[in-house]
């Protein structure tokens, strides 16, 4: 028997727990099965599993011989599949979690043409702040907004942004404007109430790399980012904010930037699957065309001037 084939029998022997029922999946005899573990035994010269009336085990080098050998299986199945997709047309339902701010300003305008390109895809989209499971929900790709990735998720960059810190011109006339960090603990403040330290804002000087942590009064909490921007427009009060947010209001001149010589924390925008192993067609290309989408903003922030 085929080398190859006589792998296929021993792994599907393990996963399946009878020889039968790997004879059932692979579609040849009981027989054949037993004939390609025996055919790598012989090979080998190592016995690879125990057969018993109820179920089969694996010796030790039977295990490890078994690992490899599945993998080896895994690697020819991924060859396989991305071979083929070079000229596939991607099918079928592409799940998809976004953030709502971002997932509306910058990613809404893509789908038309990303359908366009694929039309035997079908979009299923959804937009939310939270942290989801990406496996227990079903979701294909995922995008999220942090300084790292926190995940044992495959982790492909396609966007950068920096975290300013401003205020709406009316707000400032009242209050005047900083010249330290330290002195938003006098002013009040607009935050986010899923980030992780939500009361206390970082800075690191730009020129001097010298760091600032503040705890800054919060009169006002809020989960989603267009409604802290509104109430910064409105004038009520201090936000840090990612500049794909806030940019088009800084080069308005809605809000003003405050001290622009300390930078706030920078951010990845990056879409986030669960395995390179046998990565879909359909995930594929979205992962490709969000990066050829953003271009240079995985590496430049396109919405800050400071970038």
């Amino acid at each position: 028997m085929d080398r190859l084939k006589a792998i296929e029998c021993l792994v599907s022997a393990v996963e399946c727990g009878t020889l039968s029922k790997a004879a059932e999946k692979l579609q040849i005899s009981v027989a054949a099965v037993s004939r390609g573990v025996s055919e790598l035994e012989s090979h080998l010269g190592i016995r690879l599993l125990q057969r018993t009336s109820r179920r089969l085990v694996l010796t030790e080098g039977g295990n490890h011989f078994y690992q490899r050998g599945k993998q080896l299986l895994l690697d020819l199945e991924e060859a396989e599949a991305e071979a083929s997709q070079t000229t596939a047309q991607p099918t079928g339902t592409l799940k998809v979690n976004v953030p709502v701010t971002f997932g509306i300003q910058h990613l809404a305008p893509l789908w038309p043409d990303f359908l366009q390109r694929y039309p035997e895809l079908r979009l299923e989209l959804s937009l939310s702040d939270q942290k989801v499971d990406v496996l227990e929900a079903g979701y294909d790709l995922v995008v999220r907004i942090a300084a790292l990735p926190d995940s044992s998720l495959i982790a492909r960059r396609i966007a950068t942004t920096h975290s300013l810190l401003c205020a709406a011109p009316s707000y400032l006339a009242r209050v005047g404007l900083p010249n330290h960090p330290d002195e938003l603990s006098q002013m009040q403040a607009i935050g986010y109430s899923y980030a992780r330290q939500r009361d206390e804002w970082n800075f690191q000087h730009i020129h001097s790399g010298q760091t600032a942590r503040v705890t800054v009064p919060t009169h006002m909490q809020v989960n989603n980012g267009d409604t802290i921007r509104l109430a910064a427009l409105s004038g009520m009060g201090v936000i840090l904010q990612p500049s794909f947010l806030v940019g088009d209001d800084l080069k308005a001149g809605r809000l003003v930037q405050l001290l622009p010589e300390w930078q706030g924390p920078t951010y990845g925008v990056y879409a986030l699957y669960p395995s390179r192993k046998h990565l879909s067609a359909k995930v594929r290309v979205l992962v490709d065309y969000l990066q050829h989408a953003f271009g240079t903003a995985a590496e430049q922030d396109p919405w800050c001037s400071l970038a």
